[in-house]
């Protein structure tokens, strides 16, 4: 099932075109990494999403509903924290999640429950034992942790994360990244994560969209991604077609030609497979280990404008 799809979505704000022409599919399961510098648009499309702003131009459907009074009542199973988690600072944990479950309908009795279950699953249960504690006390990840597990009240199918990595030291990105993956694993919601840092997006994500300039130039998946920014050793050598020949029949099945010789990305042994090339008369005059590094990807997409 399609939990998102986006159509020529466009928002301009007078002169400034925030989003121009955005097809994004983000199917269920998905961690739809979105990716985009700051400013890129990302934070306008998860406020389109979520109905703080409404589109210029474009439709959107949500689990498959496009009907705009379908889609309304869809939002019901969508869950957000965009930008700073919207915390009660003088309040307790507990006391937040109460007041969340309280405008949420969620009868007293079954509140405490519920909360607990959330507090566990978010790595904040401590929190029940020092309870009074305000929540302006808290570090950041532990603040940022709270606004997910006030997200998950409503139980919902979809979450979405305006950078939620933003800030935080590597524990604390350990944590929000192990804490996704759960929610993601175990109880099967499907998370749209925007982030300016690649590297970290790249540790969870399955699917990924690229945004710049309000327009989303590619979207790849985690192993098309891979793929394209694996560990490889490049050969320079005197016959590339050869060389690709007499590799495939040696069990070398990646080797393949590049602009500048021969690429292979088996972890074979750099010595055996020189000796091997120059057993066939195959000079071999540098040899290079190659590793797209994934910022440099991001950089490289957004240079192409390869729009998709």
């Amino acid at each position: 099932m399609r939990v998102l799809e986006t159509k020529e979505i466009c928002k301009y704000y007078r002169k400034t075109h925030a989003l121009e022409h955005v097809n994004m599919v983000i199917e269920q399961g998905d961690i739809y990494g979105f990716v985009g510098k700051n400013g890129a648009g990302k934070t306008t499309l998860i406020r389109l999403i979520t109905g703080v702003a409404e589109p210029t131009k474009g439709t959107f459907s949500l689990f498959e509903e496009s009907d705009p009074k379908q889609v309304v009542r869809m939002r019901s199973r969508i869950a957000a924290v965009v930008e700073n988690p919207a915390l009660n600072l003088g309040l307790s944990a507990y006391d937040n999640l109460r007041c969340q479950c309280t405008l949420l309908g969620i009868d007293g009795k079954q509140a405490p429950k519920i909360i607990n279950q959330i507090l566990e699953k978010v790595g904040l249960i401590s929190l029940l034992v020092t309870n009074r504690k305000p929540v302006k006390n808290f570090s950041l990840g532990m603040k940022q942790r709270l606004g997910i597990a006030m997200a998950l009240i409503s139980n919902p199918e979809f979450l979405v994360l305006d950078e939620p990595a933003n800030g935080l030291d590597p524990e604390g990105i350990r944590d929000m990244r192990e804490l996704l993956l759960k929610l993601n694993h175990e109880d099967g919601v499907t998370i749209l994560v925007s982030s300016h840092i690649l590297s970290e997006l790249s540790k969870l994500a399955t699917r990924y969209g690229f945004i710049d300039k309000g327009r989303l130039v590619k979207e790849i998946t985690a192993e098309q991604l891979n793929r394209e920014c694996r560990k490889a050793t490049l050969f320079r050598v005197s016959d590339t077609d050869k060389a690709i020949k007499v590799l495939k029949e040696a069990g070398y099945k990646t080797a393949e030609a590049s602009h500048d010789g021969v690429l292979l990305s088996d972890n074979g042994a750099v010595s055996k497979i020189v000796t091997l090339l120059a057993k066939n008369d195959i000079d071999v005059s540098a040899v290079q280990e190659q590793n797209e590094d994934l910022e440099a990807y991001f950089m490289e997409i957004i240079k192409g404008g390869h729009h998709g």
